[in-house]
């Protein structure tokens, strides 16, 4: 892989999303607000918390936007509440897709879930069915700009707890369990700072790539689900050119 330019595809891929998107406040401030309410107002003892204000301020939510919305949230000053769900579909040409969501009504969210699906050659699943294909991780990204030494930058990972590194043309990939996600990550933000991009997310074991109209159709589906104000992330098994 390496020779890849992941951060700036994974830049691009953001910008394109964002430009589509009027509602990004809109699900970081409901990340922001759950994250609150499950544990500690102060980041610190609150590690998804932590992700949430960092994912914030890489969209340049205002300091003081993102606080109002913790004290608000911490003071049960809102009704604001949300459950947590995951959709299961598949996509045109058989792909899978795993959307999880920060919904107020679940019937209302199932329903506009499963209507983005069938209308977009696509079908909602039972919780399950695409699952097997994907693999739940957490992924840092660091531009090689900033570091110095990658032998240096090698042998932090591993005292980390990493799994993996996977170096492409302009970053460095960590790859690591969903249990020492939250390790992995405060070790190597002690040493190199915030990572360009820190998740937990969906990773499928094997890419498939689609061309033609089943890319086109692949490309419509995840816009709408994009759009959606009920979705907050989106992971596929495949690529379009």
């Amino acid at each position: 892989m390496a020779g890849h330019s992941k951060f700036k595809t994974i830049k691009h891929r953001k910008g394109a999303q964002d430009a589509r998107r009027s509602n990004t406040f809109t699900k970081l401030i409901r990340e922001i607000i759950v994250a609150t309410k499950a544990g500690d107002k102060n980041p610190d003892f609150n590690p998804r918390l932590r992700v949430a204000i960092n994912a914030a301020r890489a969209e340049n939510m205002p300091k003081d936007k993102i606080e109002g919305v913790i004290n608000k949230a911490s003071s049960n000053d809102t009704d604001e509440n949300y459950e947590e769900v995951r959709y299961e579909g598949y996509g045109p040409a058989g792909t899978a897709l795993i959307i999880e969501g920060l919904i107020k009504n679940r019937n209302k969210a199932a329903s506009e879930i499963r209507k983005i699906f069938d209308k977009n050659g696509g079908h909602l699943a039972e919780t399950g069915s695409v699952s097997y294909m994907f693999q739940k991780i957490g992924f840092l990204l660091y531009s090689k700009e900033i570091i110095k030494s990658a032998d240096e930058f090698l042998n932090t990972i591993l005292d980390s707890g990493a799994d993996d590194c996977i170096e492409h043309e302009d970053c460095y990939e960590v790859i690591c369990q969903l249990e020492t996600f939250h390790t992995v990550k405060d070790k190597l933000e002690e040493h190199y700072g915030e990572a360009a991009e820190a998740k937990i997310e969906w990773r499928a074991s094997n890419i498939i790539s689609l061309v033609g109209e089943d890319a086109v159709k692949a490309n419509k589906l995840l816009d709408f689900l994009h759009d959606n104000d009920d979705v907050q992330s989106i992971s596929c098994n495949f690529e379009t050119a």
